[in-house]
């Protein structure tokens, strides 16, 4: 997931290790509470022909609430978890370890 923003380069220092654990926390709150994905919901194989069928795009945060397996006490946490957050400061964080990680790299 991170490989998508932060590239296939080799980060070995210890500087470089706390820069992408330092974009790590960020980041995947904003994939987890703010990016909607779509799930695969069926195929249907018509011949040779596969149509697939999606859901509605719905951020992990929303499947969890809407996830009848998940406990009300797991779901009050991510309520309260997800009302810290705020997706502009989250952006502001990534960007800011994302620059501070392309920066250590050697030229």
């Amino acid at each position: 997931m991170v490989r998508r923003i932060a590239g296939y380069r080799r980060y070995d220092t210890r500087k470089q290790i706390d820069l992408l654990n330092r974009l790590y926390a960020p980041y995947r709150l904003y994939i987890n509470f703010f990016l909607p994905v779509t799930k695969l919901k069926e195929k249907v194989r018509t011949g040779s022909h596969v149509r697939r069928v999606f859901d509605v795009p719905q951020t992990p945060y929303d499947r969890m609430l809407a996830s009848p397996s998940v406990n009300e006490r797991d779901k009050k946490k991510l309520k309260e978890e997800y009302a810290g957050l705020d997706v502009v400061k989250l952006r502001a964080e990534i960007e800011e370890a994302l620059d501070s990680l392309l920066a250590s790299r050697p030229r």
